[in-house]
């Protein structure tokens, strides 16, 4: 193996990651980051078929548990943690294995995710003040700051309300345009520049990944989603419309919970399983043309 190269396990939801992944690693003299939005959250561990306490055995793993689901924790967040634990896991001459398919995260591998651009708390004041106007006058709003619109990328997503607040954020805390701030963030290196990669694509039928989806979604609730997530509420850890509570699974569950728990655990199983099948089939698409693949392995 080749010094400080990094290798990744990647995949749709379900697909098989962990167990490939610990076996890897447990042959190469590696440790694991995992790479995954929902693992960072202490006491989500069902809902995100974490790695359990016995796999976790086997192979020293990083990247979990870091905050509570109450608290922020952003790709910028994550970027510099791996950064350490990179640094760190070389330094005691093991390898590196990355392991997730979170999009963002997965991304800062291989390319800038985030700048150094600080959003000051007057500018959010504002921008909330903008978007209770309604999302035609936020858009209006950036258009003006924009040069009505000319001067913003082409490929910025116009109809999507969270692309227009963030882009009044970014484009009022420094006075600068859309086109301007892609220009500078574009200019940027990656973190992980120096790191050579080598990334494995996990791939399956559909019909055999849809099939694992309804088997793991049955697990979850055999082993206490339901739980969980009524414990997390119950301290005030898990709220919706959080980053935490849109995870799919507890998202779902909160939605049902609040509702009055319509049609039974059945059917909020059945929106579960609908939403990681969403899931794995957005992925599918995304891995295709986001980041480089070095070696795809079809699994059966």
């Amino acid at each position: 193996m080749l010094k400080n190269k990094i290798f990744i396990i990647t995949g749709t939801t379900a697909v098989g990651k962990t167990e490939l992944s610990l076996a890897f690693a447990e042959e190469n003299n590696a440790e694991i980051l995992c790479c995954d939005s929902t693992t960072v959250y202490r006491g989500m561990d069902i809902g995100t078929a974490k790695p359990t306490p016995a796999e976790r055995s086997r192979v020293p793993h990083h990247g979990l548990d870091l905050v509570s689901p109450g608290e922020n924790f952003s790709v910028g967040d994550y970027v510099e943690y791996a950064q350490k634990t990179v640094a760190d896991i070389f330094s005691r001459g093991k390898n590196v294995l990355v392991s997730g398919g979170s999009g963002f995260y997965l991304k800062s591998f291989f390319s800038p995710v985030t700048d150094d651009l600080e959003i000051p708390n007057s500018v959010r004041e504002r921008v909330a003040e903008i978007l209770a106007c309604g999302n035609a006058f936020a858009e209006k709003k950036l258009r003006e700051i924009n040069d009505d619109g000319r001067a913003a990328p082409e490929n910025f997503d116009w109809e999507n309300p969270r692309r227009i607040a963030k882009g009044l954020e970014r484009c009022l805390a420094s006075g600068k345009t859309l086109s301007d701030l892609k220009a500078e963030f574009d200019a940027r290196e990656c973190v992980f520049a120096a790191h050579s990669k080598h990334t494995i694509l996990l791939s399956r039928e559909k019909e055999d990944l849809n099939r694992r989806i309804e088997l793991r979604t049955k697990k979850m609730f055999a082993e206490g989603l339901l739980d969980e997530v009524r414990a997390l509420v119950a301290v005030g850890a898990l709220r919706a419309g959080t980053p935490a509570g849109n995870a799919i699974g507890y998202r779902e569950t909160l939605a049902w919970l609040s509702g009055g728990e319509p049609g039974g655990v059945s059917a909020l199983a059945e929106s579960v399983a609908l939403s990681t099948r969403q899931l794995a089939a957005k992925q599918r698409k995304w891995f295709r043309t986001q980041i480089p693949i070095d070696e795809v392995r079809e699994l059966s």
